[in-house]
């Protein structure tokens, strides 16, 4: 099917973005407004819509929490290469090696984070009810159909 990616993006976004934000309140994490702010009020919508039961919300919350604790040494480990390339004479054979290093880092870092969200997305999906997983299947159509009409869209500055 040719939906498959937007929905397997959508679906990553909706359950994976800042997922810190199921351990805390968006006050702790965020100020009011921004992008982890509104990840967590998208995922609070998502749970009222699918009719989540505080069983289901306890179980997601804690496989979003364990995967974030799974991800942060890795994410710590980029940290310090960044460091070190932003740290790095430009033009020096050290510049050159922490951008090797820095690639090598991001790109084992984005394949470990698919694979994570992979095995996340499943573990979600196998706590929904089968009612649960109709349900998230019609958003995820009615929010790509939405996300098409938006991209179709005219824009004001054309």
């Amino acid at each position: 099917m040719r939906n498959i990616p937007i929905r397997s993006t959508l679906f990553a976004v909706i359950f994976a973005c800042s997922s810190v934000a199921f351990a805390a309140t968006p006050q702790q994490i965020a100020p009011p407004g921004s992008a982890a702010a509104g990840a967590h009020q998208q995922r609070a919508n998502l749970f009222d819509e699918l009719g989540l039961t505080e069983t289901q919300r306890t179980s997601v919350r804690q496989l979003l929490q364990q995967n974030f604790q799974e991800a942060r040494p890795e994410m710590q480990a980029l940290r310090q290469k960044r460091l070190a390339f932003d740290d790095a004479t430009p033009g020096t054979s050290q510049f050159r090696s922490a951008a090797n290093d820095l690639a090598q880092a991001e790109s084992t870092a984005a394949h470990a984070q698919v694979l994570r969200q992979a095995d996340l997305r499943t573990r979600i999906y196998n706590i929904l009810t089968a009612e649960q997983r109709t349900k998230l299947a019609t958003l995820l159509s009615q929010r790509q159909q939405q996300m098409q009409q938006a991209g179709n869209a005219p824009s004001a500055s054309r």
